[in-house]
C-alpha cells in the first residue's frame, strides 16, 4: 500500500486561489460564448483541479514527450463540462490562457463538447451522456494486454447514470476486474430538468455500484483534503484487491456563485452582463 500523502496548508491555500481563478475563467468562456454549461462546470472543476495539479502522471508535451505511452488518461463522459477540462488544460500548459476566450467559437478548436483530434490533452471526443465509462473500459483493457500501468480516470454527471449503458460499462469493468479504472461521480443531485430523484431516482447509489463490484468512496467534492485522500485510496484499493474504484463526490451546482448554486436553471444557460459582474465579484471574495 502506497503512503496516503496530506495536502499541506500552504497547499490549500495556494489550490483555493487557483479554483477561484479557474472559475472566473471558465464563466468568461460561458458568457463570452453566450452560451455552456456553468452549473455543472463548477461541480466538476475542484475534482479536475486536484487530479491533474497533484495527482495525474500526465505531460503537456502531449504525443511527443517521452512519458506519452505511460501517462495517466483522463475521460470526461459529462462532455457539457469542457470549459472546466479547458481551464485546467490552459493551466497545465496543454495550450494557451490566451485561447481560453475562442470556446464555443466557429473554427476554433475548444468546442462545447471537447474533441481529441485537435486538443492537446483531451483522450476521447464526448457530449453524448452515457458513453464514457464504456470508452474508458477500452482503454484500461488495451493498457493491460500492453502491459502498461496506468491509471484511467472516468467523470460522470450523475443524471447520465440514468443511463443504462453506464451499468452495463460498470458490469464489464467489474468482470474484466478492470483496477485500473477510477470513476469519479459529480453527485450535484441536479440535471437540465431538475433533481435526478424526481426524474429517475438514483439512490441508493452507493449500494448500485458495490453491486457491480465496485468498491465505493465517498466524499465532499469541494473538500481538497478529501478529493486528494480519495484518490490516494482508489489507487490502493485497486492494487490490492483487483477491483474497480469509484469516487461518489458529492458537489454543489454552480458551486461559487450564490444565484447558481443549487438552481438547475444554470445546468445551460449563460449570464447576462449584471450577473456576469455580480458572479466575478463574489468569485473573487468582494460580496
Amino acid at each position: 500500500m502506497s503512503e496516503i500523502k496530506k495536502l499541506s496548508d500552504g497547499e490549500i491555500t495556494e489550490l483555493t486561489e487557483l479554483s477561484g481563478k479557474l472559475r472566473e475563467n471558465c464563466l468568461a468562456m460561458i458568457h463570452n460564448a453566450k452560451s455552456g454549461h456553468p452549473g455543472g462546470n463548477f461541480s466538476a472543476i475542484d475534482l479536475m483541479l486536484i487530479l491533474y495539479k497533484k495527482v495525474l502522471n500526465q505531460s503537456c508535451e502531449w504525443e511527443c514527450s517521452s512519458k506519452w505511452d505511460c501517462r495517466d488518461r483522463f475521460v470526461l463522459s459529462k462532455g457539457h463540462a469542457s470549459a472546466a477540462l479547458y481551464c485546467v488544460l490552459a493551466d497545465c500548459e496543454y495550450f494557451g490562457e490566451d485561447e481560453l476566450m475562442s470556446f464555443r467559437k466557429l473554427g476554433t478548436r475548444l468546442q462545447g463538447h471537447p474533441g481529441c483530434n485537435c486538443v492537446p490533452g483531451v483522450e476521447i471526443p464526448s457530449g453524448s451522456l452515457g458513453q464514457g465509462l464504456s470508452m474508458a473500459n477500452g482503454i484500461a483493457l488495451a493498457l493491460k494486454l500492453d502491459k502498461v500501468n496506468s491509471k484511467v480516470y472516468v467523470m460522470l454527471g450523475d443524471g447520465e447514470l440514468q443511463e443504462g449503458q453506464v451499468w452495463e460499462a460498470a458490469m464489464s469493468a467489474s468482470h474484466y476486474k478492470l483496477n485500473n479504472i477510477i470513476a469519479i461521480v459529480d453527485r450535484n443531485r441536479l440535471q437540465i430538468d431538475g433533481s435526478t430523484e424526481d426524474i429517475k431516482a438514483l439512490e441508493p447509489l452507493a449500494d448500485k455500484w458495490r453491486a457491480f463490484g465496485w468498491e465505493v468512496l465517498g466524499i465532499d467534492g469541494h473538500d481538497y483534503r478529501q478529493i486528494y485522500t480519495a484518490y490516494q485510496q482508489a489507487i490502493n484499493i485497486g492494487n490490492e484487491k483487483n477491483v474497480p474504484v469509484v469516487i461518489i463526490a458529492n458537489t454543489i451546482k454552480g458551486k461559487g456563485v450564490s444565484f447558481m448554486e443549487n438552481n438547475p436553471g444554470w445546468h445551460g444557460k449563460a449570464t447576462k452582463q449584471d450577473e456576469f459582474m455580480k458572479a466575478v465579484e463574489e468569485l473573487r471574495g468582494k460580496c
